[in-house]
């Protein structure tokens, strides 16, 4: 019985129990609607998606559209005025009636350009949850600041720069001047106070300071002052300064290239140029002033990089700042840059330019013993010549201790022209009357070494004062003169270039249809191979042109950026 009984008992049980397929069969609505409550929880999740990216892609498109014209307006080059800009470039971009407000502001050599819009977007599916519309806001702010800079403009006019191009029909020089003035335009004729002073460093053989800021230089030797040159020492192209308070060797008077001998074209060589034009110009901003003397430049004499650079790279040097502000008490410097150059860790932006069309070649100096001192000729410069000139030169020898002998150009009397009582031997026999007076007008006097070079070259003394000595040439023409080498001038190149750019200085370089020497020379200087410009307009008239590299540089200049 218990048995039985048990045994129904749980059979009783499991009959009560659902079979799988009527438990399956009891759950099917369930299941349903948790797969329709996913399926609309993804539908809801992408349309938000869809909202959202279409509202991103219609924002980035009005913000970059704005950034770029806000851009535009800011750039000084610019024209038109910046609203117009700004306006012109959502109007094209079918934006026009998103734009809400334009602000610019004109500053000392800048412009900033702010601006604001907005767009708004329909939704598809946002809108079940009561969003309809989302609205993208843009904004914008562009600069365009030269702020304070100093520039050092240093520019070859060295023989070489009067080659002519048959296709363009002007000479280098005048290329030169064209692309150099339309730079200091493209720099300076702005808006507003200008903050940009510039410098420019006319070079050949030499560079000539010119009397207004080399008399600010307490120890320059006082030998002559007919020339406005100094001697540089190897280790002074080591440092960027250009101390006025330090010794310098004023560049002696002398012709060592002319080989003419017509007297009358004296000079035409100096190592140290009197021309005008060649003395440098000193920070300025006043663009008819620059222009005047760019215009001013002519082409003559050797290539000296070096010293090109050593004034150029002195003059955005502190030590400087004596000798600017000297200029602007005399009104030569406006007295805005009276503290200029400013200290190598201010806010102002130090740049270099250096142009050459060659290499650098052969400096040519006096040795001392012909710097200073009389020489042993007299000038007569009233005496008149069989040709219709003036002037005769006579020279005073020792013939043996106790004898003096005179010896002229033409020779006519045993005494210097102009007067005064023979007591010496003729030279080429005994002259008639020879203890009388010489009766030529005027009166001779004995020249100084640097009288007489600045006067007559070395090869016209050479073959006409001295042509009576059998090594006239080498005595007179070879021998008082020392020279610095390409080799050399080329080290000191590098020396102080390396030590602006050490103090944070920028240097562009032009080589204006250089050779490969000049070209290494200028890449060994620049800032790095992206801040020279090889010019070849005239060999290549599709290469980049002088025009173009002045250009360019006066846009790398610029800090044009976005700053929101």
């Amino acid at each position: 019985m218990i048995n039985r009984g048990f045994k129904s008992g749980i059979t009783k049980r499991f009959k009560k129990l659902p079979t799988p397929e009527a438990f399956q069969r009891e759950e099917d609505g369930s299941f349903t609607i948790f797969v329709l409550l996913g399926v609309l929880v993804i539908f809801a999740t992408t349309g938000i998606g869809v909202d959202v990216m279409n509202f991103e892609r219609d924002r980035a498109t009005l913000q970059s559209t704005l950034d770029r014209a806000v851009l535009a307006a800011a750039d000084l080059d610019q024209t038109l005025p910046p609203r117009q800009v700004v306006e012109s470039y959502l109007d094209k971009a079918g934006l026009s009636d998103k734009l809400k407000s334009v602000n610019v502001q004109e500053g000392f050599g800048s412009r900033t350009v702010s601006a604001t819009a907005e767009t708004i977007v329909n939704t598809n599916f946002m809108r079940f949850s009561g969003h309809k519309t989302l609205t993208a806001q843009a904004a914008s702010t562009a600069e365009e600041s030269i702020g304070s800079v100093e520039i050092s403009l240093v520019l070859d006019m060295s023989g070489s720069m009067n080659r002519a191009s048959a296709e363009a029909g002007r000479t280098k020089i005048e290329v030169l001047r064209s692309a150099a003035k339309e730079f200091v335009t493209l720099m300076l004729d702005k808006p507003g106070e200008s903050q940009i002073s510039m410098s420019i460093i006319p070079y050949a053989t030499q560079v000539s300071a010119g009397d207004d800021i080399l008399k600010h230089f307490s120890n320059v030797s006082s030998e002559h002052d007919f020339s406005h040159c100094i001697n540089f020492t190897s280790a002074q192209f080591g440092s960027s300064a250009l101390d006025p308070t330090i010794s310098y060797d004023r560049t002696a008077p002398f012709d060592p290239f002319q080989y003419t001998n017509n007297a009358e074209q004296f000079p035409r060589f100096p190592v140290c140029p009197v021309r005008a034009g060649s003395d440098i110009t000193a920070v300025t901003d006043d663009i008819d002033v620059l222009h005047n003397r760019i215009d001013a430049l002519t082409a003559n004499g050797n290539t000296s990089i070096d010293v090109g650079m050593k004034w150029g790279v002195g003059m955005l040097d502190p030590k400087f700042q004596n000798v600017v502000g000297e200029l602007a008490r005399e009104n030569i410097v406006p007295d805005k840059f009276k503290d200029r150059p400013e200290a190598y860790d201010s806010e102002v932006l130090k740049v270099a330019i250096v142009m050459t069309d060659g290499q650098n070649t052969t400096q040519y100096m006096l040795k001392d013993q012909y710097r200073s001192g009389f020489s042993d000729i007299w000038f007569n410069p009233e005496y008149a010549r069989d040709d219709g000139s003036t002037g005769e030169y006579s020279v005073r020898f020792r013939r043996n201790p106790d004898r003096y002998v005179w010896m002229q150009q033409s020779i006519e009397n045993g005494a210097q022209f102009g007067g005064g009582f023979i007591t010496a031997d003729y030279p080429y026999g005994n002259p008639p009357n020879e203890n009388s007076f010489n009766n030529e007008p005027g009166t001779a006097t004995r020249m100084t070494f640097p009288q007489l070079f600045n006067q007559a070259s070395l090869y016209w003394n050479a073959t006409n004062n001295y042509f009576w000595q059998s090594n006239h040439v080498f005595n007179w023409f070879q021998n008082p003169r020392i020279s610095v080498g390409p080799t050399t001038k080329n080290s000191r190149t590098t020396s102080i270039c390396g030590a602006a750019k050490n103090n944070g200085v920028i240097i562009y370089g032009i080589a204006f249809e250089a050779p490969n020497a000049g070209l290494t020379t200028i890449k060994n200087c620049a800032s790095s191979d992206s801040h020279v410009y090889e010019v070849d307009e005239f060999d290549d008239p599709e290469g980049i042109s002088l025009q173009d590299a002045f250009a360019s540089i006066a846009s790398s200049i610029k800090k044009l950026r976005l700053t929101q």
